[in-house]
């Protein structure tokens, strides 16, 4: 077990963690796993295993294992499918080591990206990524937590991220672009996170930006839901 999968993998739980208190959702963290006890909100998982070999059985004891259950494998070592599980999609985590000298412009036309400090703000931000009322205003008053946005000349948001910062590591997750412009975001992000360690996971046709921005691979996930 590599430790930029397992900072990823603990990293991308405390996320999950965020987003769920924001919708009334305390977690529960441990050795094994991150999970809820209900069903988590769109796109995010009932639980994140945080080491290898967990039990399945344990694992769905801590969830509503009910249709609509998802978990994230974070070591891509579960199977599922007798407890009617099917994968919905592969990863890979991804990592970039802290810089050690300048870090790179901004990306195209030098625009940064800014972080987003107010409701309304955070509204047009959710608006334009996609995601509406999954992002509430309380990730604005958590620390941990930064959601970056690249605007045109005319103030439109154009694209972003979000940050969510755990010990050695700060997460990138979120990324996107109204033009499906995703290189400029990605270029943009060492000089907002002043040169931090980065990890996140990436899939498919998305994972080729963040490895020409310097990421390179830390191992598989898996998500398996049950319909």
């Amino acid at each position: 077990m590599s430790g930029e999968r397992a900072a990823a993998a603990r990293n991308n739980a405390e996320w999950c963690d965020i987003v769920c208190a924001g919708h009334g959702l305390p977690g529960r963290t441990d050795a094994d796993a991150w999970s809820v006890p209900r069903r988590s909100p769109p796109w995010y998982p009932d639980t994140v295993t945080l080491r290898p070999c967990v039990a399945a059985e344990t694992l769905l004891g801590r969830i509503d294992p009910g249709p609509g259950a998802s978990v994230k494998d974070s070591f891509a070592d579960l199977d599922l499918r007798p407890y009617g599980f099917r994968v919905l999609f592969t990863a890979e985590w991804i990592h970039r080591p802290a810089a050690d000298g300048p870090t790179e412009p901004t990306g195209e036309l030098g625009l940064p990206l800014t972080p987003v400090a107010t409701p309304d703000g955070l509204a047009t931000w959710a608006a334009t990524h996609g995601g509406g009322e999954l992002f509430r205003p309380a990730l604005l008053g958590d620390p941990r937590v930064t959601v970056l946005a690249r605007y045109a000349e005319d103030g439109t948001v154009t694209g972003g991220a979000v940050l969510n910062c755990s010990g050695p590591v700060t997460g990138v997750s979120n990324v996107f672009s109204v033009a499906d412009d995703v290189p400029p975001i990605w270029a943009g992000l060492r000089a907002a996170t002043a040169g931090a360690a980065l990890v996140g996971y990436e899939a498919g046709d998305d994972l080729a930006p963040a490895l020409r921005a310097g990421f390179t691979t830390a191992g598989p996930l898996r998500v398996w839901v049950r319909d």
